[in-house]
């Protein structure tokens, strides 16, 4: 898990680096405020043309439980992100990436007994052709 998050800041920082180049050559001389706004501002934007579809689909579908998971699981990592970045800030408790993905971790067996315990109670109330 820490690999992939080390990838994946690896990957930002690089992207981050190149918005920036982009931005004092073009002659622009955004701020980094500026930058933030227009570039996450966009990508938030564009995420909804792609996931707004994906989310009709699966409640046309009866896939309801699917997208409360979706919704719960990105809150409960923004949580979870922001509780280590509290601990390392306060310094109440190490900022650790294994905490992080024990808290998922939690959330996933709590919802897979959630979603079994869902399964038995459709099957037995589901009308029998």
């Amino acid at each position: 898990m820490s690999r992939l998050i080390y990838m994946f800041i690896s990957f930002i920082s690089k992207l981050h680096y190149k918005i920036l180049s982009l931005n004092y050559s073009s002659g622009m001389a955004l701020t980094d405020k500026q930058l933030h706004f227009l570039v996450i501002g966009a990508l938030g934007f564009a995420m909804v043309f792609i996931i707004q579809p994906i989310f009709r689909w699966l409640a046309k579908h009866n896939f309801e439980l699917f997208v409360t998971f979706i919704y719960v699981f990105t809150v409960i990592v923004v949580i979870s992100f922001a509780i280590e970045l509290g601990q390392a800030w306060s310094g109440t408790g190490d900022m650790d990436l294994y905490d992080i993905a024990a808290g998922m971790l939690g959330f996933l067996v709590f919802f897979c007994v959630y979603l079994i315990l869902y399964i038995i109670y459709r099957g037995l109330t589901s009308k029998k052709a």
